[in-house]
């Protein structure tokens, strides 16, 4: 998109940031010559007209506000390839960067940037719209002290809160519980984000961590968010009651709307001694934008600088402290009054006294025709010079156009069209600009030179193409040494482990970020991903059924009993045999195990009437053990003189019995 231009109107320049919806560029409004920020969906959104709706919404929503601490929107359009939203453009850094960069804020410092959210998202609020994705990186800290609510990309009518079941929007460390539970939201869900994000600015961390989304998810629903005193000491009670207030669990308890919120920030404030402070001095002119200033006309311009130069302490950088700004109050600027009103200064002229003789008029005619002649020679004598100055003299010197951030083709095309030469180009590779756009420049944008000087450029080759080391069986730690050394890099949150007949730790196989194999050469800076050994699935075969659970539980794997069979030569309660459900195994996978019951029963068959021989041979075959009343020699016997026939069995025909069990039998002897 760099250097293209959109509806024939904004010229793209540079890009600021890609979120998961959209990429935001810094563009150039060419009609009304100011410099904008526009938002283009990415293509493969665009084709989703679920996303396509989304997006327009985001545009409509914030375009119906108006105040000075929300973005303003100032067009929307799409065609058939993008979409595409113009914003107010806000140099500067969001509330996350400063977070990043000194850790926790102030308490003054909290309340400044509270104040200043809580008054835009009032606006917002009074309209009927949730913004549903309050978070530092959506509050905007402008270079001139200002603080912005930016981003409604989630935003929705404050009535259309039922659920939709598609997936959960927002950032999950600062959903509320009821989005996190019913997938609803209206005003008292941005209140509990902001309860979120003041406990941030107020220690340094989120009150809830977790490994997995869920995990936080679950504590948003469940727990109670502990007072920012706890972490950091130095937090006033009085805000203590704020962050419980606006974090309550049941919406019902939480302040009504922002205003609500921004009335009792306000006398947290008031009891704290603090008192409204006004904007710097040097935000007035900031305010004004570059095109203002240029319009004031000098003197007063001058009395501003005069007054900037007189104030009490000189305007520094900003530093992460920021004055609040109230709607509807005219800036404050400090310092001596151009005119004191305790001052009489008579400025008006003193005239001589009046002359009553004809030659002393004849003296002054003669004398003003005298200045007069002497005055139109010095005029045309300037009148030269200038000519001189800006036509052939040091006057007329251009200005060196911008060509960063354009393609090679149209800052050529930029430094040609403004009269001057294009001098060395060479190319550096790079991750960060895409290839053909230009990096830099020599001389820099903006200077004046004379025509034709030749003007250096700097292209970009993009990424350089590096080969790829080979990370099979290298240890985790060995393979992110050579992954990083060679050029690369390598996140081990996106390791994926399955078990395997390796050791655990061991790189199995390597891919790009989207699970393909990796080629021969990549960029330089891209990332690759790891699938590295789990370890060996436990051999739990004979082993105790609590023992096999125990080492299968440990190796991260989930235990089924999936059946208990009898077995002739396995214990009971020993497993007989494991399978696996997946292959490959990862960890989380299920493992089946079958489970000895020991022998099976033995149903004792009736054997009353039966040769004792018979009934002895016959339970016995079945596994179980006899006792009998009958000598050994006459059951031995094949021809006995008496016979013994069984009259009783214990236990009785029909009863099932465990394998080797005893049984009794009783002989009657018969002729």
């Amino acid at each position: 998109m760099i250097g293209r231009l959109i509806d024939g109107r904004y010229q793209v320049r540079s890009l600021i940031a890609k979120g998961g919806m959209a990429t935001v560029y810094v563009a150039t409004d060419l009609r009304l010559e100011r410099r904008v920020a526009i938002k283009v969906m990415h293509d493969h959104l665009a084709a989703d007209e679920r996303f396509r709706e989304r997006f327009i919404r985001e545009a409509r929503s914030a375009a119906k506000i108006t105040h000075p601490n929300v973005v303003n929107v100032y067009d929307q359009g799409d065609d058939e390839v993008f979409a595409y939203m113009v914003m107010e453009y806000i140099p500067g850094i969001t509330l996350r960067d400063l977070l990043h960069d000194h850790h926790k804020l102030t308490p003054e410092q909290s309340i400044d940037v509270m104040d200043a959210v809580l008054a835009g998202l009032q606006a917002a609020h009074k309209l009927g719209i949730v913004h549903r994705d309050l978070k530092p990186e959506n509050v905007l800290l402008a270079d001139d002290g200002r603080i912005k609510l930016s981003d409604f990309g989630l935003a929705r009518a404050a009535s259309a809160n039922t659920a939709t079941g598609q997936v959960l929007l927002g950032t999950i460390a600062y959903l509320s519980p009821e989005l996190v539970t019913k997938g609803t939201a209206d005003v008292r869900s941005d209140i509990y984000s902001l309860g979120i994000m003041l406990f941030e600015m107020l220690t340094g961390e989120q009150p809830y961590r977790g490994d997995q989304p869920v995990n936080i998810a679950y504590r948003h629903a469940n727990e109670t968010v502990p007072a920012p005193s706890e972490v950091n000491p130095n937090v006033p009670h009085e805000l203590d009651e704020l962050v419980a207030w606006s974090t309550e669990r049941d919406p019902e308890l939480r302040p009504a709307d922002a205003g609500v919120m921004l009335e009792a920030l306000r006398r947290a404030e008031a009891e704290l001694g603090q008192s409204a402070r006004p904007l710097p001095a040097t935000a007035v002119i900031a305010q004004a934008g570059d095109e203002d200033i240029e319009d004031t006309d000098p003197t007063e311009l001058a009395a501003i600088t005069s007054q900037l130069s007189s104030a009490s302490s000189p305007p520094d950088a900003f530093d992460g402290h920021v004055e609040p700004f109230t709607p509807g109050s005219p800036p404050v600027m400090t310092g001596p009054p151009l005119f004191p009103e305790d001052t009489a200064t008579d400025l008006s002229p003193q005239l001589p006294p009046a002359t009553t003789t004809a030659e002393s008029g004849a003296r002054k005619r003669r004398r003003f025709g005298a200045v007069l002649a002497v005055l139109v020679i010095a005029l045309i004598a300037a009148a030269g010079g200038v000519g001189w100055w800006f036509g052939l003299g040091p006057g007329s010197y251009d200005t060196v156009p911008e060509a960063v951030s354009l393609t090679q083709a149209d800052a050529e095309a930029a430094i040609t069209g403004a009269g001057f030469t294009v001098g060395d180009v060479t190319q550096e590779f790079s991750l960060d600009v895409a290839a053909g756009t230009v990096m830099d420049m020599d001389p820099q944008a903006g200077t004046s030179l004379a025509p034709e000087t030749p003007i250096s450029l700097v292209v970009s080759a993009g990424p350089e193409m590096l080969d790829v080391p080979d990370l099979e069986g290298l240890t985790l730690e060995d393979a992110e040494s050579a992954i990083t050394e060679a050029g690369f890099t390598y996140d081990p949150a996106t390791t994926l482990r399955q078990f395997s007949d390796q050791e655990a730790d061991i790189v199995l196989s390597a891919t790009d970020n989207n699970g393909a194999p990796l080629p021969a050469t990549l960029a330089e800076g891209q990332p690759i991903r790891l699938v590295a050994s789990a370890g060996i699935v436990p051999d739990v075969a004979g082993e105790t059924e609590a023992n096999a659970t125990q080492l299968i539980e440990d190796a991260g794997l989930v235990v089924n009993v999936s059946s208990r069979e009898y077995s002739a030569s396995v214990a009971s309660g020993v497993v007989i045999a494991f399978s696996t459900t997946t292959d490959p195994v990862v960890p989380g996978d299920t493992i089946n195990i079958s489970v000895s019951r020991g022998p099976a029963p033995v149903t004792l068959p009736d054997v009353v009437g039966k040769p004792i021989a018979e009934a002895i041979s016959q339970l016995e075959g079945l596994g179980l053990t006899v006792g009998h009343n009958v000598p050994p020699g006459i059951v031995n016997d094949p021809n006995p003189v008496i016979k013994f026939v069984v009259s009783t069995q214990s236990p009785a025909a029909g009863v099932e019995v465990p394998a080797g069990s005893n049984v009794t039998l009783t002989a009657t002897a018969t002729l």
